[in-house]
């Protein structure tokens, strides 16, 4: 099979598994939890909540660049699709006018945020490369599904957008109105994932470092917020069409 098409399919591998890739890093992880809280240790609380914040900002700024695609993304693009490539047109304005893949630019910053969190700088490194090995080949896949559905449509817009870096400068208006509606709609599980997994790592961070089981207030209050709006937004999803907006 020569490289194009086996790219092409251990990509699409990938993609419809993308979901799990948090799970390839667990290993690394759990050795990583023996040096965390650094900054505790060393520098105080004050230090170690200030941390905490940033890295909070860096996940929830991914989680703003996927909220402004999904607002002005039309029915059937942007989605979270497992089973197959699928697209009925491409996306050119908007953020898919500066970069190519402005979702998983989103993911890559939510990923950072949680990564950084950890305070071990190995760590840090090893996640990265590994995310960009591991989506690299995600975005190969998508592209080549692309590439020929749409042929030249596609070649014009990718020669004149960045893959994965935005370039600014290139900015089109979107072609449809912001919905906030589409954004609670389909990513109110993200929102909820980045404080679950931010809480979860500051409790492991404590038993894995110190041998004990602590429940940080402000965390905890953060994740009991965070689960009633993820059900409520759930609830309103699954069992009602206030959150439908057509075409979308």
């Amino acid at each position: 099979m020569a490289l194009r098409e086996e790219f092409a399919k251990s990509g699409n591998w990938l993609f419809r598994w993308r979901s799990y890739f948090p799970l390839f890093i667990v290993p690394l992880l759990l050795i990583a939890l023996r040096q965390s809280k650094y900054l505790e240790q060393t520098a105080g609380e004050t230090a170690e909540y200030l941390w905490e914040g940033f890295c909070a900002l860096v996940s929830f700024s991914g989680l703003l660049v996927r909220c402004i695609v999904v607002a002005y993304a039309p029915k059937r693009t942007s989605g979270r699709n497992t089973a197959h490539q699928k697209a009925e047109t491409i996306n050119t304005t908007g953020l898919y006018s500066v970069v190519r893949h402005p979702l998983y630019l989103g993911n890559f910053f939510i990923f950072l945020g949680m990564v950084l969190f950890v305070q071990v700088v190995w760590f840090a490194i090893l996640a990265v490369l590994s995310f960009w090995l591991y989506y690299e080949r995600i975005m190969f896949a998508e592209e080549e599904f692309l590439r020929g559905k749409f042929g030249d449509t596609f070649l014009e817009w990718a020669e004149k957008t960045p893959a994965f870096w935005p370039r600014f400068r290139n900015w089109q208006r979107p072609a449809l109105t912001f919905s906030f509606r589409n954004i609670l709609k389909r990513e109110y599980t993200a929102f909820f994932l980045i404080i679950a997994s931010l809480a979860l790592l500051d409790v492991a961070g404590d038993i894995f470092t110190g041998g004990e089981l602590k429940i940080d207030e402000v965390w905890s209050t953060l994740f009991i917020i965070g689960f009633v709006i993820y059900l409520v937004l759930r609830t309103l999803k699954t069992k009602t069409r206030i959150l439908h907006v057509e075409g979308r």
